[in-house]
């Protein structure tokens, strides 16, 4: 008589193979879903500023690998002086932007700077062309990229490098929103620009520190995805979209709409691609955005009628 094997009620709905791929899908999309967040909250602290939709956000991600690996691999410099340094170089071209791009045409329509930026972007595109050139670069991992197995889920050491540098990063600027005096100021500036400059707030000053914000996410997105991806001047250009997406499914403004707009993006963009076809992920993350629109245009955390 053969003996019997011990029950196993999870079997019944889902077999072994696909509990590791559920696992494994999960994993790939809360690390892309983590860089989303990442370029939404760059988009919603600009449009909190400004009222204008940044296109050169994806750019700073590929300014930001880019500059990691001229100083890790050009420059051989040790990770802990790369990853400040490349943080400083963008956000300073963050806050270039606004101050030689937009400051001049700030009494323009909304329209015109929205394509002023958009001009930007292509602009920033043709210079990384210039300085590293179109073939595609690696970056090395961040560390020693053993893989591991987790729940089922295989993950290397750069997976958890993406969601925990992100989560310090959400908690670093949630903290100086909320804590510090600058960061207070900012919050006032884009709740209501006439009466915070009426209280002797510097907006403009603040608008071109929301760039360099803007710019350091966008680098801090682009040092921890391009040792993962392929590394080149226009890897920013789709990342860039989706993450506006992200901000928008989310509800464009709202910072915490903002990252979990950017994880369930995430998550649907992994499992559309797993469970249905990567041959149309990027069909399946747009669709899902017109949808949304159609369904809530505020977005799934925004709230109608008001920035957040």
């Amino acid at each position: 008589m053969r003996p019997r094997r011990p029950f196993n009620r999870t079997h019944i709905f889902m077999p072994p193979d696909a509990i590791n791929a559920l696992a494994q899908y999960t994993v790939s999309g809360l690390t892309t879903g983590s860089v989303y967040a990442l370029l939404a909250l760059g988009y919603s602290l600009i449009f909190n500023a400004t009222g204008i939709v940044n296109f050169t956000q994806g750019d700073f991600l590929s300014l930001g690998g880019l500059v990691l690996y001229s100083l890790l691999v050009g420059q051989g410099l040790p990770i802990v002086a790369a990853f400040p340094a490349t943080i400083a170089i963008v956000a300073l071209a963050g806050a270039l932007v606004e101050r030689v791009c937009l400051r001049p045409a700030r009494s323009r329509q909304m329209i015109i700077l929205i394509f002023i930026t958009m001009a930007a972007s292509t602009l920033m595109r043709g210079l990384m062309k210039q300085g590293w050139g179109k073939l595609p670069l690696a970056l090395p991992p961040l560390s020693p990229d053993v893989p591991f197995r987790l729940l089922g889920a295989v993950l290397t050491p750069q997976n958890l490098w993406v969601m925990g540098m992100t989560l310090c990063g959400i908690a670093a600027l949630a903290w100086f929103f909320r804590a510090t005096v600058t960061g207070k100021a900012m919050r006032a500036a884009a709740a209501d620009p006439r009466t915070a400059r009426l209280m002797g707030v510097e907006v403009e000053r603040l608008t071109t520190l929301s760039f360099a914000f803007a710019g350091a996410l966008g680098a801090l997105g682009g040092m921890l995805i391009t040792p993962i991806t392929s590394l080149s001047y226009d890897i920013g250009l789709m990342l860039g979209l989706k993450g506006f997406a992200a901000a928008v499914l989310g509800g464009y403004g709202s910072f915490a709409g903002a990252v979990a707009g950017g994880v369930l993006l995430g998550l649907f963009e992994s499992y559309g691609a797993g469970y249905v076809t990567s041959a149309y992920r990027d069909v399946l993350v747009f669709g899902l955005l017109i949808l949304v629109l159609f369904v809530r245009p505020q977005g799934l955390f925004g709230a109608t009628g008001r920035r957040a």
